[in-house]
Formats: C-alpha cells, structure tokens, sequence
C-alpha cells in the first residue's frame, strides 16, 4: 500500500465518524430507544421510524413522538404531557423531514397540514427541509396549507384530530 494512502485512510475514517457523531448530535436523538414511549399518546415511537421527532430539555432529557402533531402538543402544552416541564426547558426539537427521512431542525421546517398522506395517528403535519417541496408535496397530494413553526397553534393540532 502506498504510504499516502496509509496516511489518508486513518483521516477518512476520522472524518467518518465524525460526520457520524454530530449527525446524531445535530438529530436530538435520532435513533429512538426501543422502548421510547410518546409522552402525548403512549405509543411506541421506534415502531414508527419514518416519522419520528423528538424535543431535548436543558437538563438533557429527550422526548420521542410517532409524529411532528404529537411533538407539537407537547411543545405546546408540555406541563399536560409531562408535568413539571416547561416550554422555555426545551433547548432541541427535530422532525424527520419527508422525502430524505434526515433528521431536520423542527422550528426552520416547513410543514403541509391536511394532506392525504397520514401518519401513525392519523392526519399528520408532513415537514419539509424546503418550501420548493413542500409545495410540490401539497399540490400532489392535495395539502390543505403551507405552515411554518411559528403559524402552527393548538388549534391547529385540533383541526387534524
């Protein structure tokens, strides 16, 4: 073996695993324990892979749900779901972006509501890393309304139960 490639290959898997760590880091969690279990519905969220999101608290405890609604009725009303935390403790929240299944930011998203695609419980909000997608996502599968994070209020997780 050439001695530049007994140089490069220690480096690339370095980089590797590297890459790997802050992927998970940056995913708040993106490989759900076996027995997570949704703090909304109880649900067992590994089971559910494609539609996982998760929320991180200051104190380093995380949260998995079966769904972008389902982390959005905690993120709204975390003290109904898990008493004694509050909204201002949660420093990470991730969805699971549609097409790529990657783990992306779950407040820069951007979210169809009222598709015909549905998720584990039912009419879901479907995120995207892109508002290019999820527009073409919304006129595919006749989508209701574009949301960002910011628009989306209980009332909106009510019209979709």
């Amino acid at each position: 073996m050439p001695s530049f490639m007994k140089r490069i290959i220690p480096v690339a898997i370095f980089i590797c695993l590297l890459t790997v760590a802050v992927v998970q880091a940056a995913g708040g969690g993106a490989v759900v324990p076996a027995g997570a279990k949704c703090p909304v519905c109880g649900m067992f969220v590994a089971k559910y892979p494609d539609w996982t999101a998760s929320a991180r608290f200051k104190d380093g405890t995380t949260y998995y749900y079966d769904g972008p609604k389902d982390m959005f009725s905690h993120f709204l009303d975390p003290a109904r779901y898990t008493p004694g935390r509050r909204r201002a403790d949660i420093t990470l929240l991730v969805v699971k972006e549609y097409y790529s299944l990657t783990m992306i930011d779950a407040r820069a998203a951007i979210y169809v509501a009222g598709s015909d695609v549905y998720g584990p419980m039912g009419s879901e909000l479907i995120p995207f890393q892109n508002e290019k997608d999820a527009i073409a996502f919304k006129i595919d599968h006749r989508g209701k309304r574009i949301l960002r994070f910011n628009d989306i209020t209980r009332q909106t997780i009510q019209s979709l139960n």
